[in-house]
């Protein structure tokens, strides 16, 4: 067996895995190697289900969530994975045990009132950040969607805005020097790619600016440089205090659209197309929460149908 370190496997993927992946995931997977598992793991030539399960506990008494834990120790086993296909270590047979999860805490969203009271205030008071905010609040789209769309990419012939790239710092290793980078890149997912129709009023709201704006500026900054998602979000939490409104975070925004699409009766797979999402299950488990009411008429109906 040709035995190496864990870096040096570790940069032996590296290499392998920037060909396959966005320039945004391989920064992330160098960030987290660099910042928890080679500080822990580097110099060790073999990774053992028992250190791994001592590595995993640590991060939790650090505060880390248990889907961050699970993300490294994902991220840990493909390397060792790489580095047994490679002959330099056997091949991971680990079982790494979590504490017992807590139900997952309500999502945070706005109540009818205040979105219709934002939404109001915008129209009234409308800028260019303000026009993203209530495009989150009435299409759905994240903070780096928004901070990437351009006046081009609100279509007012389909009547649609086209969600075509994302916005985001992305992390930089270079040599012993960390620094990061803005990237205009394609968005998370290839379903995150779509068409979102416009409402009536944002229509209303939208159409006579596309007249006389400039189609390649974006949206929020109308400029040829766009504003970005820390700048913005900065410029959210001061909208919301000005406005008196819960200290909601900008994915409560998105959070809000998606619970009034299933309050008000809109099915669940069109809601999922309209988020982006990569598969109806995460529509489902993240806004879908039958009530005792309803549980109620699917059990009568059962045994109505059965006679």
């Amino acid at each position: 067996m040709n035995q190496k370190t864990f870096k040096e496997v570790s940069d032996l993927w590296k290499r392998d895995k920037k060909q396959y992946v966005k320039e945004s995931s391989y920064s992330t997977y160098v960030l987290l190697l660099n910042k928890h598992l080679l500080p822990a793991f580097g110099d060790s030539t073999e990774v053992t289900e028992s250190e791994v399960q001592v590595f995993a506990l640590r991060k939790l008494d650090e505060g880390l969530s248990i889907k961050s834990v699970r993300e490294l120790v994902l991220i840990l086993k493909m390397v060792v994975r790489f580095g047994a296909k490679a002959g330099c270590w056997p091949v991971p047979d680990w079982n790494i045990r979590y504490p017992t999860e807590q139900a997952a805490p309500d999502l945070e969203v706005l109540n009818r009132q205040d979105q219709r009271r934002i939404l109001s205030h915008i129209k009234d008071h409308f800028t260019c950040r303000n026009l993203g905010i209530y495009i989150c609040l009435a299409a759905g789209l994240r903070i780096g969607e928004v901070c990437a769309l351009q006046w081009q990419d609100l279509d007012m012939v389909d009547e649609v805005i086209r969600v075509r790239k994302t916005l985001g710092r992305v992390y930089q290793p270079d040599g012993t020097n960390h620094h990061s980078r803005l990237v205009l890149g394609q968005p998370k997912t290839v379903n995150a790619v779509r068409e979102v129709p416009m409402s009536r009023e944002m229509i209303r709201l939208v159409r006579p600016l596309t007249r006389v704006v400039n189609p390649e500026f974006f949206l929020l900054s109308n400029d040829k440089k766009p504003l970005e998602p820390k700048t913005y979000r900065s410029y959210y939490k001061r909208f919301m205090s000005d406005l008196g409104v819960s200290d909601l975070k900008f994915h409560g925004l998105r959070h809000s659209f998606a619970t009034r699409c299933i309050e008000s009766g809109c099915d669940y797979k069109t809601v999922s197309v309209l988020l982006g999402h990569a598969n109806i299950g995460t529509t489902l488990n993240l806004y879908v929460h039958p009530n005792l009411d309803q549980k109620k008429k699917c059990i009568e109906k059962v045994f109505r149908h059965l006679g």
